[in-house]
């Protein structure tokens, strides 16, 4: 009786080395054109090198991480993979835009149970197109397969980004004052927060993705990338003075701008400033969600906050249009009122 065992491989442990290099050389050009001057090697090295020297005086690095939830879990569903990674690189990138600092370099990690070449790649082909949207080299990352950790047809992904600011140009809330003007900017929906309640609304109803809702379609509002919002607020920064900046994302209005605001300060918000997209509207009236719950889940269609000087709210949100950004002004900076200080009307 033979006691030989069987020769085993990587492949036979569920690990395709042929379809990760195939990955590999289908998103080189994808991630070569968000290559900036400053990128000093291509992709494939242990490390991403990437020079600062000579574009700031003192300059203040600021980092950011983040996923996109459980929008995974939706896009998976419905099979549409290729804006997902655009999701990905909006929340870090907005997340560090908040402070001032211009995004540089961005890293992603995809990991998969068994890698499907064609979807990895409309993934990363996603965040490659996020990083053009934002300005910042995509220069490197890692694309894990890893058997039974997750179940077939799914993946997960994270995002690491690094951006730059002047020190003397770092936006921290310093200078927010009573009296100042709170400036919301439009989402393009849900972005990449609530998905969790989002899912089990959209079970609750019978999945009617195929829904119109005024002229788009349920499916297509929920997966609508999350906006980028970095180009266009860079060049604000540079004519305007902005006071704070506030991202917003899981917490909604209710926890996110208040962040911003010095402790002895609150903010009161008017919501009929502007009008509930319909994807929201559609979500409380299905959900029966409550109205607390909404502010503090969703961004409502506020997707990026500014304060400004009151006299300036005007002229900066005629300036965000100009940009292609509808704005409206929403609330002001108030007088904190003990515990509570956020108050929304």
């Amino acid at each position: 009786m033979s006691n030989e065992k069987e020769a085993l491989t990587y492949a036979a442990a569920g690990v395709d080395i042929d379809a990760g290099e195939e990955v590999v050389e289908r998103i080189k050009p994808l991630v070569a054109r968000t290559f900036r001057k400053e990128v000093m090697a291509g992709l494939g090295g242990f490390g991403a090198l990437f020079e600062l020297a000579g574009r700031y005086k003192e300059p203040v690095l600021v980092s950011g991480t983040d996923g996109v939830g459980t929008k995974l879990k939706l896009a998976q569903t419905l099979g549409r993979h290729d804006t997902i990674g655009i999701d990905l690189v909006a929340m870090c990138v907005n997340d560090v835009l908040v402070q001032g600092a211009e995004p540089l370099f961005f890293l992603d990690y995809f990991a998969t149970g068994k890698l499907d070449v064609a979807t990895t790649v409309s993934v990363i082909g996603g965040i490659a197109k996020g990083c053009e949207l934002a300005g910042c080299a995509l220069i490197g990352g890692e694309t894990a397969e890893m058997p039974d950790m997750y179940p077939p047809g799914e993946y997960d992904l994270a995002g690491f980004n690094v951006g730059a600011v002047e020190k003397s140009k770092l936006i921290d809330g310093a200078k927010i004052r009573r009296g100042d003007a709170i400036v919301g900017i439009a989402s393009s929906g849900p972005h990449s927060n609530g998905y969790s309640l989002v899912r089990k609304i959209c079970a609750r109803a019978g999945n009617p993705f195929d829904l119109d809702l005024g002229g788009v379609r349920l499916d297509d509002a929920l997966l609508a990338p999350t906006t980028i919002y970095v180009k266009p607020i860079l060049k604000l920064l540079g004519e305007r003075e902005i006071h704070g900046m506030a991202h917003v994302t899981g917490g909604g209005l209710v926890e996110n701008i208040i962040r911003v605001v010095p402790d002895d300060l609150g903010i009161a918000l008017d919501s009929r400033a502007w009008q509930l997209p319909a994807v929201f509207d559609w979500l409380q009236r299905e959900g029966n969600v409550p109205q607390r719950e909404m502010w503090r889940t969703f961004n409502c269609g506020i997707g990026y906050t500014l304060i400004v000087a009151p006299h300036e709210a005007s002229s900066t949100i005629g300036a965000l249009e100009a940009l292609g950004l509808p704005a409206w002004t929403i609330g002001e900076v108030v007088p904190a009122r003990g515990e509570d200080r956020v108050q929304i009307a």
